[in-house]
């Protein structure tokens, strides 16, 4: 029998690995949130979601590498700094602990949108390569695996803002956090154990595969200010959100 809400969270799913895809964001905030409002504890939403990302990502980023979107010098540190991050945020958080962060996160979220909608609206191109990507992958990979996502609105919002193009920071970022993914889960996995991820991160999975070669596509044709505008508007709206909630 498939549990009630089965087929919401896939179409949850779905739309946000679009937009993930497109914009390097939100597949894990938009899903977590679900999760946590249908009743699951924060590291069991955690753990599904991240579950189901090892999927979802391994297939937008293999779509993001496909259409050359992808810049290796960038995913390498990245990835190994979102690792020891991601790993020693999901003992944390697998421990009990964690909430005290998220609204220090949702205010930074809030002026990062606000630089990226800055750089977008003055058209500034490309003003350097992106720096501090060791210390942007660690504290990415930590606040992710803390908050159930986070790793696009950090990472790839910190990239965009850097004024370089927008598809090969995204691209970067995605391909990035496959590896991110993967640690957290199985981080998650040695302490809560397979039954933790429940039926969700399925759920998540049949939505979120299908959408992540269109998301790819998306992100090749659209121009690069649309693309910093979608972002910058995207990462404001998620770091008022997430003050709202801290204040609630």
């Amino acid at each position: 029998m498939i549990e009630e809400g089965f087929w919401q969270i896939v179409a949850i799913g779905f739309a946000a690995q679009l937009v993930d895809g497109a914009l390097g964001m939100a597949y894990g905030l938009t899903s977590t949130s679900l999760l946590l409002t249908l009743g699951y504890s924060p590291a069991a939403a955690s753990a599904s979601v991240h579950l189901a990302e090892v999927a979802t990502t391994a297939v937008s980023a293999g779509s993001h590498i496909h259409l050359r979107n992808v810049d290796w010098k960038l995913v390498r540190p990245l990835a190994i700094a979102g690792i020891l991050g991601g790993v020693a945020g999901a003992g944390l958080l697998a421990a009990g602990a964690g909430e005290a962060l998220r609204p220090f996160v949702s205010v930074y979220l809030a002026l990062m949108g606000c630089v990226i909608l800055w750089k977008a609206f003055r058209n500034v191109p490309g003003i350097r390569p992106p720096r501090g990507l060791v210390p942007l992958g660690g504290i990415g990979g930590f606040l992710d695996a803390v908050g159930g996502g986070g790793w696009g609105p950090i990472v790839s919002g910190t990239l965009v803002a850097s004024g370089s193009s927008a598809r090969h920071m995204i691209g970067s970022s995605i391909a990035a956090e496959f590896f991110v993914t993967v640690a957290i889960t199985v981080t998650f996995a040695g302490h809560l154990g397979l039954q933790d991820f429940g039926i969700a991160a399925l759920a998540l999975v049949v939505g979120g595969v299908p959408a992540a070669p269109f998301a790819a596509l998306i992100v090749r044709a659209v121009p690069r200010r649309a693309l910093m505008i979608g972002v910058g508007m995207l990462i404001v709206a998620l770091g008022i959100y997430g003050v709202t909630r801290a204040w609630a």
